[in-house]
């Protein structure tokens, strides 16, 4: 059994963290420091470094409330990162560790938020096995509405017609270097009248991250005599094209904006991803699903992938004992 030793991660990791997730099998941009640190002001970082003798095994982009840690609360998913030559028993080895470790600094609770499988480079699910193994509690579900895009995917006749009406109204579709207008004209207005929310991302927080990630944030704004009318915001990994954010000036008339920028979206601008994923039409922690938002996704030929979000206690490292034949 190999022996491993848990560090928390410090500023002056901050290279070899980034190297490490560079080269990892179940990580994307997202799990880079330059874009976990935009919003250190509001979490407390407990993200963890694995190390086998001198060597990087694994890390844990975490971040530490009260006495629970938690897969940074600040991503959309996490877990566990690792590379291609680990081994399922090494990673249960290397989950025990965290474990132990959490449990001598008095954390109480780990809460993990899995990566979703078609962001894997290669298969990834050694981490479920492993908190299988110590009787983790799954506490959410959310669901993805995704178009594997190496399929042919039906669009349904009322999508066909948005995009005709598009046309016909000679809408227009561009990509943006900045955010300044979709936010303001378009999304902060809709968040606030339909949700009394803002976007979790500030003007100024995007333009960071696109300084720092020009070639995976991408704005499409939709166009409309000059005037914008609909735009969605696109993270892309090197697996999935993933929609940030979407939204429409609902000021308008029914231009067929939307169904016009995602079917350019799907079948030309990211005809060569493996996956495009409209993310989710849950609320209420998974519990309730938007079933218009829902529909809309899926007639356009998503279908469903699962998001998993796990509770451990622990102290439970022991039951990781006697597990192997």
């Amino acid at each position: 059994m190999a022996t491993y030793t848990i560090k928390k991660y410090e500023q002056n990791d901050s290279n070899t963290w980034n190297e490490f997730i560079a080269q990892a099998k179940n990580a994307t941009f997202l799990f880079h420091r330059n874009f976990m640190e935009y919003h250190q002001d509001r979490f407390e970082d407990f993200s963890l470094l694995v190390f086998e003798d001198e060597k990087l095994k694994a890390v844990l982009p975490a971040n530490i409330k009260e006495n629970f840690v938690y897969s940074h609360q600040g991503l959309t998913y996490g877990g566990l990162v690792y590379k291609e030559e680990t081994k399922q028993a090494s990673i249960i080895e290397i989950f025990q560790a965290i474990l132990f470790f959490l449990n001598e600094n008095n954390i109480q609770k780990l809460h993990i938020k899995t990566l979703p499988s078609i962001y894997h480079l290669k298969p990834s699910d050694e981490i479920l096995y492993s908190l299988f193994l110590a009787e983790a509690k799954m506490i959410r579900r959310d669901s993805l509405s995704v178009i594997d895009l190496l399929q042919e995917n039906k669009i349904s006749k009322i999508r066909k017609r948005g995009i005709q009406k598009a046309v016909s109204n000679r809408l227009i579709i561009k990509e943006e270097n900045d955010f300044e207008l979709f936010w303001n004209e378009v999304l902060i207005p809709n968040l606030k009248t339909k949700h009394n929310a803002k976007p979790v991302h500030s003007v100024e927080e995007m333009n960071s991250l696109k300084a720092h990630f020009p070639q995976n944030i991408h704005q499409f704004n939709v166009y409309s005599e000059d005037k914008i009318v609909a735009g969605t915001t696109i993270f892309e990994t090197k697996t999935v094209a993933h929609c940030q954010y979407i939204s429409k000036n609902e000021k308008q008339e029914n231009l067929g904006s939307l169904d016009f920028l995602f079917q350019y979206l799907i079948k030309e601008r990211f005809a060569e991803k493996r996956f495009f994923d409209f993310g989710i039409s849950n609320e209420n922690q998974g519990k309730n699903l938007n079933e218009g938002l829902s529909y809309w996704k899926e007639s356009f030929g998503a279908s469903t992938i699962i998001h998993d979000f796990y509770e451990v206690e622990t102290s439970n490292y022991n039951k990781l004992n006697g597990i192997f034949v």
